[in-house]
């Protein structure tokens, strides 16, 4: 298959790339980094992207950006750093690469824990989450030529240690069962699921 995986170099995005990368084809997308360089907050770069690229079976994503700091000092502007990258920067993935992907083709999706079980500094990331497993599971019953779409919803992942305080009680995800999740998405069957990875 042909497979986009855009945030191919960053820290889960690696994982799905090297476990993928020796039956497919693998285009690696990063916002500074890999085969492509894309900015999924620009709609038009999103566009540029497809055209260029053209026809593909799956794409995952494991990128986007979210605010990460204390409700009582969280601005509009703060807040809308999650909507436009993490949030719009996926779905745009979607609503554009409908267009492009062959039938029975599949989309899978990053959001994360925080849409169900909150920590502190995180309601923006939490409603971010919370909006791509509704995309998700809307969107599944719309896709057309039986493309599937999914989203895959890691806990604090344990090559994130630096988020380690901010999560007390939780116990870090090994990274093969988050790539797991991510291979289920793309060589299953499922569609307008949230495959929970805590």
């Amino acid at each position: 298959m042909k497979i986009i995986i855009v945030g191919a170099t960053g820290t889960i995005g690696k994982y799905v790339t090297a476990a993928l990368q020796k039956d497919h084809e693998i285009i690696q997308v990063g916002s500074k980094s890999g085969d492509i360089q894309l900015d999924i907050t620009s709609p038009d770069a999103i566009k540029q992207f497809f055209e260029k690229i053209g026809s593909f079976d799956a794409l995952i994503s494991t990128a986007g950006d979210g605010h990460f700091g204390p409700l009582g000092s969280m601005t509009d502007t703060d807040f809308r750093k999650g909507i436009n990258s993490k949030l719009m920067g996926q779905v745009n993935l979607v609503l554009q690469g409908q267009h492009y992907i062959n039938p029975k083709g599949s989309f899978t999706l990053t959001s994360g824990i925080l849409s169900e079980d909150p920590v502190v500094y995180a309601a923006g990331l939490s409603a971010v989450n919370a909006a791509l497993d509704g995309f998700v599971r809307g969107a599944a019953i719309e896709l057309d030529n039986g493309v599937r779409i999914n989203a895959v919803s890691p806990g604090v992942v344990e090559d994130s240690p630096g988020y380690f305080p901010y999560f007390p009680g939780h116990i870090p995800v090994k990274m093969d069962r988050v790539t797991q999740a991510y291979l289920k998405s793309v060589l299953g069957a499922a569609t307008g699921q949230v495959f929970k990875v805590f």
